[in-house]
């Protein structure tokens, strides 16, 4: 019954619609996601059965590739660890890989963040990144001294930043899980 092949779709779970056959409020937002994004990618598949809903959300996603206060070292190290901690098979794998090739991380310092193992890292603005997203990823409460050094390093923007895109990951991840998206995935070439 689980092993049906009927259980799954072209992404996962999911049954991605061609473009070409797409109702007009789904392809506007796929249209949206393309000029923000440059791609459709891995959960905004998913998202198109929620058209307005990917319309609101699809700018969070970009302002991390453009605007953010984090760098793209310290987002990855952030996306690590929460894919790492939801246990989702391919957004793992992608960021894995993004953490070491785009992010510039050491894979051994991806490989830990995944894992939920100790690491550290040289620059203090990743050190504190890791930190606070470590905690936060927990049932743990940010002790005063963590929010001071977070504060004194990356800023109240920072963090806001840092929190965010904590819950954006954990979007994305539980998005994955429900809809049991392997890591091979690759989905509808469009």
């Amino acid at each position: 019954m689980f092993d049906d092949p009927a259980d799954f779709g072209t992404f996962g779970r999911y049954v991605e619609t061609p473009v070409e056959e797409m109702p007009p409020a789904m392809r506007s937002a796929y249209d949206l996601t393309l000029k923000l994004r440059g791609l459709v990618p891995g959960p905004h598949k998913i998202w198109l059965a929620n058209p307005k809903l990917l319309t609101a959300i699809v700018p969070t996603g970009a302002y991390f590739q453009t605007d953010s206060s984090l760098s793209k070292a310290e987002i990855e190290i952030v996306t690590n660890i929460v894919t790492g901690h939801w246990h989702t098979p391919y957004a793992t794998y992608e960021h894995e890989k993004i953490g070491a090739a785009l992010g510039g991380l050491d894979p051994q310092q991806v490989e830990a963040l995944i894992a939920g193992l100790p690491t550290s890292f040289d620059d203090p603005r990743q050190q504190i990144v890791y930190e606070l997203a470590s905690t936060l990823v927990q049932p743990r409460v940010v002790p005063a001294g963590l929010y001071h050094r977070a504060k004194d390093t990356i800023g109240e923007e920072g963090i806001v930043d840092l929190t965010v895109l904590m819950g954006w990951f954990t979007a994305v991840s539980l998005t994955l899980a429900a809809f049991d998206v392997p890591s091979n995935a690759v989905g509808l070439k469009q």
